[in-house]
């Protein structure tokens, strides 16, 4: 099939596991229906055209997702076909990730855009938002600093996390996670995802994270691993002092708001532009209808149950685990429809 009719349809892609520093990825198994275990790949890349920063990796397609069937990766068809496959648009401007943990992750923080444009030559930070798909028994996450929390303090941990493996997780209030919760995670803000969560995490189109603490579970990071490409002392100029518990409970912390219902489909916003400019994230949650035509540029993650891709002249089964790519050129009025029950996540790129 030549590229332009592949960015005329709904685009469906390769799985694309990525190293990361923690252990994770054995809830893959049930979302994914595949054989996963735990290790040191607990990231699927969604729909990616943004390349993973390890450090020593010379695989110019790390994390960049590869065209079901094809031999033919995102980013290429994306420039190659820009104008069928996002319209007006210059690039997709979103990344999607579904991750797992089987451990605490570092504690970390995210640049803001004006952060990036200063140290990485970058237009692009890295707010984010979390969906929780699926958790193990005492899920949780750490998000803010405790009360009265400083810079001193984060700087003292950081030093005895040399040590100390809980010296940074002791500054971040721990919150309890339940499938369903959805969390926004402003650039700055403190956090570090815990142990036990499969989540859909939607964000900036960036791989910048400081991650100022030592050991990572047994993994050692390296000073490159936690700071990038940064000396010491301007990245930890990255965290924000402000995010406590009360800020994110009333800021981050997001309850779905239905956009519209009926008996046979409801439609769901869960981070929306007053959350952010920088992407949207909805949820069609599917019992015995359809849905409305899906919007395109977009990308498309079946959450939950099974049902059927449907259009002009086209069709395709859809289950829990799958994703896919809906170009702005296709004109086919694809809707989602299911017998049973179906729930797909719509990522949304931010407006240009």
């Amino acid at each position: 099939m030549d590229k332009k009719t592949i960015a005329s349809f709904p685009i469906f892609f390769e799985k694309n596991r990525v190293f990361r520093v923690y252990t994770g990825g054995k809830l893959f198994a049930d979302f994914f229906g595949d054989n996963s275990e735990d290790c040191f790949y607990p990231e699927e890349w969604i729909c990616s055209s943004t390349r993973a920063l390890n450090e020593g990796s010379t695989d110019i397609h790390e994390g960049i997702s590869k065209i079901l069937g094809t031999e033919i990766y995102f980013d290429e068809l994306l420039n190659e076909e820009k104008e069928l496959m996002l319209g007006n648009r210059d690039s997709l401007d979103v990344l999607v990730k579904g991750l797992d943990s089987a451990i605490r992750l570092p504690v970390q923080a995210h640049p803001d855009k004006t952060f990036s444009r200063a140290h990485f030559n970058s237009d692009f930070g890295k707010a984010e938002s979390w969906v929780v798909l699926a958790t193990r028994e005492n899920a949780c996450i750490y998000f803010g600093f405790k009360d009265g929390v400083t810079e001193e303090d984060l700087r003292k941990a950081v030093e005895d996390s040399e040590t100390d493996k809980t010296a940074m997780e002791n500054l971040l209030n721990k919150i309890p996670v339940k499938p369903g919760d959805v969390y926004f995670i402003p650039a700055k803000a403190v956090h570090a995802i815990g142990y036990g969560c499969l989540i859909l995490e939607v964000q900036e189109p960036t791989d910048f994270t400081i991650q100022p603490e030592r050991w990572c579970g047994d993994y050692k990071l390296s000073d490159h691993q936690m700071y990038l490409t940064l000396d010491k002392e301007t990245a930890l100029g990255v965290f924000d002092y402000s995010y406590n518990l009360e800020r994110v409970e009333k800021e981050c912390r997001k309850e779905p708001e239905i956009i519209y219902e009926n008996e046979c489909c409801k439609k769901e916003s869960l981070i929306s532009k007053a959350d952010t400019p920088c992407f949207s994230v909805e949820r069609y949650v599917v019992n015995g209808g359809e849905t409305e035509e899906l919007s395109a540029p977009c990308i498309y993650v079946v959450t939950e149950g099974a049902g059927t891709l449907s259009g002009d002249g086209y069709e395709k089964e859809i289950k829990k685990g799958d994703y896919f790519f809906m170009p702005y050129s296709c004109d086919k009025k694809i809707k989602a429809k299911s017998t049973g029950s179906l729930t797909i996540a719509a990522c949304i790129p931010p407006e240009v």
